[in-house]
């Protein structure tokens, strides 16, 4: 399974989306984040997209990882994946338009939740609302998933920290 990182970034009860100009996920407002490259540690991919595509740098230790969520495509197994939440409140720069993402500050009661992946409505709130979880979404239909058969949240909140399922 694709092991993937999502960030949020969040400041002022604001949180920093993007729409995706081309490739898996285009014309949905998402976090910054993507797929492994070699050998690079969970912490490393994301600050490596969140410079790629909003040109902000972070730090590893300023990540605090809210989430393991696994997707499962049931037409299209090449797009399951692992994704690892991270909230991230500390970062120099400003946010900057690049080939993959245009970002947006959203308001936390103002996410366009109909312009993003259908899951999102589920367990952003979860998140946001300082919840960890762990998460299974079941998709079917062609493309990119058309409908969700099934899905799971679990809250763990109580765990020190979130470590693989």
């Amino acid at each position: 399974m694709n092991q993937v990182v999502l960030c949020l970034l969040i400041k002022e009860n604001q949180i920093l989306l993007g729409m995706k100009k081309r490739g898996f996920g285009k014309e949905k407002w998402n976090g910054s984040g993507g797929k492994q490259k070699g050998e690079e540690s969970l912490e490393e991919i994301a600050v490596r997209e969140t410079q790629e595509e909003f040109n902000l740098e972070i730090e590893g230790k300023d990540l605090n990882r809210v989430a393991i969520i696994d997707f499962y495509f049931k037409e299209k197994p090449e797009y399951s994946q692992r994704v690892h939440v991270f909230m991230v409140e500390k970062w120099k720069g400003e946010p900057q338009e690049s080939e993959e993402m245009l970002p947006k500050w959203f308001g936390i009661g103002e996410i366009p939740y109909d312009q993003m992946w259908m899951d999102d409505k589920y367990w952003f709130p979860e998140v946001l609302s300082g919840r960890k979880i762990f998460g299974e979404f079941y998709f079917s239909g062609e493309g990119e998933g058309e409908r969700i058969d099934k899905y799971e949240i679990k809250d763990i909140s109580q765990a020190k920290e979130i470590t693989e399922p």
